[in-house]
């Protein structure tokens, strides 16, 4: 719906090397990040997977029993780029005087992985007595390590203790050996300690062993070596001389530009899990209860970076066990069933996340060089206090005859309140210790407030960029991981609704909502970077933060929690 000014597109062969097309290459133009033009096709993947399920339950006495299993196979084909190429320049000057600050030429071939789970349990429901209910059951996991298909290896590496040392391990090396003793346990007791009418009262409790898969970011080893080839150029005249823009030939040969490897001792990651919950009927419509919930996770998955260990490797990054977490947490609840016109659910969490790195895709340094266990601290996702609320009205309709009936009566208006505490922020400025450039934490300055309070940042406060200082060593700094807090998160949201019956099978729907009815500003995390010159200020609310972190995946920042008061009218009609 747009001309583009006169634009006009552009002819893929001026940018495309021969045999190259639209159809299975890439282009990038930047101009220092402030424009941007891309033409051709980033990638066409797609997945396969053969799911078989089996369950058996028997009912004898006072026994339920269930078993089964569960295979699943995944089969996922990376598509290829034949070619691709990021030419990167400080500004439209830079760009007229035929320089590009960087340029980058990227090949990516084909390829195929597989990726096998299989499971098997049985569990017993067994009722002791009128008021006493034991459930018991045992998993079995099996999760190989990811390989190639149709014939293609993924590589790995050997002699990973000693990088110096580092080279190619032999075609056909899995990333790490499979595990059979992966056996989980579950336990759950569900008590009634009181069957007075309306006054019912029931205790419940569990515990159970949960694995998780361990491949992690092990699937992007089908693109890196030897399946992707990178050329990169600094400061380079441009356009690329024709013997430098061209895709590169596979080969085998150092140096490694970029593979993905795992601790050849790695073994699934497992969570231990536990819960009990005291349940009270208050009246045959609401109910109370209160829980408390623990999670400790253990060998989770711990992405590291090794940049140019010698010679003949570029990035290595290594999944390893090197993480763990913790989760407490109490929780309680309140609930009143749809009794004369109302119903709603009352919910408030206290808890705490910890952890010593909080997902498994970001590049940590090797815990070789810096011990993990000073990054344990609250994680990423830590919220303290949490509470939700929600309400359902049916609006009577006031006694005016034929009127009030047809279209006064079957409106309902639902209510949602939403608030919780500041999620953390992990300050850190980058630093580079011969084996790549990563995040550390500055020093506190004593004496020096944490926090500048001043209507005039966004927000009303942000971090004081004067309270530290960097370390001269190669270490972390006095200032723990995540020790500061963004800012609290509180919406109310309302809907309006009505449902017009013309026939038995034809209705009419209408609907109003209004997010953040009060227009109540929330912010998203102030800047954490220290090399920032908006460092310590919030730069957007939180819902269009949520975007910026997702790129284009997930709602509109309009609709999500946190965005600025919007008003949403539908109607549909149902036959």
């Amino acid at each position: 719906m747009d001309d583009f000014g006169g634009a006009q597109s552009l002819d893929g062969s001026l940018v495309f090397p021969p045999l190259s097309t639209e159809q299975n290459s890439l282009y990038s133009f930047s101009l220092g990040g402030n424009a941007s033009f891309i033409v051709g096709k980033d990638a066409t993947n797609f997945q396969r997977q053969i799911n078989l399920v089996e369950n058996l339950a028997l009912l004898t006495g006072t026994h339920q029993l269930k078993m089964g299993i569960d295979y699943r196979r995944l089969m996922p084909i990376y598509g290829q780029w034949k070619y691709k190429q990021a030419a990167s320049f400080n500004g439209v000057e830079s760009a007229l005087s035929g320089i590009a600050s960087s340029d980058l030429i990227q090949t990516q071939d084909q390829v195929g992985m597989i990726f096998t789970n299989f499971s098997a349990y049985a569990q017993d429901t067994w009722k002791l007595s009128r008021r006493l209910t034991l459930t018991h059951g045992l998993r079995w996991e099996f999760n190989p390590p990811p390989k190639g298909s149709d014939g293609q290896t993924i590589y790995t590496v050997a002699e990973l203790d000693n990088p110096l040392m580092l080279t190619l391990a032999p075609a056909g090396t899995p990333y790490y050996r499979a595990t059979y003793n992966n056996f989980a346990p579950r336990l759950g007791v569900a008590y009634q300690l009181s069957d007075r009418q309306g006054w019912e009262r029931a205790l419940r409790g569990g515990f159970g062993i949960f694995y998780d898969l361990g491949s992690g970011s092990l699937a992007n080893g089908a693109v890196s070596f030897p399946y992707l080839r990178r050329t990169f150029f600094s400061n380079v005249s441009y356009p690329l001389d024709s013997s430098l823009n061209k895709p590169l030939p596979f080969s085998l040969l150092p140096p490694v530009g970029r593979i993905r490897t795992a601790d050849p001792r790695l073994r699934l990651p497992l969570t231990m899990q536990w819960n009990l919950t005291l349940e009270q009927s208050v009246g045959s419509k609401r109910s109370f209860s209160v829980s408390y919930v623990g999670a400790l996770g253990r060998r989770l998955l711990r992405l590291e970076l090794l940049n140019n260990p010698n010679p003949n490797f570029g990035q290595v990054f290594v999944t390893t066990n090197g993480a763990s977490s913790s989760y407490h947490a109490l929780q309680f609840q309140f609930q009143r069933r749809l009794s004369r016109s109302l119903q709603s659910q009352v919910a408030y969490t206290w808890s705490h996340s910890i952890d010593n790195a909080s997902n498994d895709s970001f590049a940590n340094p090797p815990s070789g060089m810096l011990d993990s266990r000073f990054d344990r601290a609250s994680s990423d996702f830590d919220v303290r206090h949490s509470f939700e609320g929600a309400i359902t009205y049916n609006i009577p309709a006031p006694p005016i005859g034929e009127f009030g009936k047809r279209f006064l009566h079957n409106w309902f208006v639902d209510g949602i309140l939403a608030a919780r505490s500041a999620t953390p922020v992990d300050v850190f400025f980058r630093r580079d210790l011969g084996f790549g450039p990563f995040n550390f934490r500055p020093d506190v300055i004593p004496g020096v407030p944490l926090y500048l309070i001043d209507q005039s940042f966004p927000g009303g406060r942000a971090i004081n960029r004067s309270a530290f200082t960097i370390p001269q060593s190669a270490r972390q700094g006095t200032l723990g991981r995540n020790a500061l807090r963004g800012f609290p998160v509180a919406q109310l949201d309302l809907a309006l609704r009505r449902r017009f019956a013309f026939r038995e099978r034809i209705n009419l729907q209408f609907g109003a909502e209004i997010f953040n009815l009060f227009n109540r500003p929330n912010f998203g995390d102030p800047v954490a970077d220290l090399g920032s010159g908006l460092f310590g200020r919030s730069t957007a609310t939180f819902g269009k933060s949520l975007g910026s972190n997702v790129g284009s995946v997930g709602l509109n920042s309009v609709y999500q929690t946190g965005g600025p008061r919007t008003i949403q009218l539908s109607m549909k009609l149902a036959f």
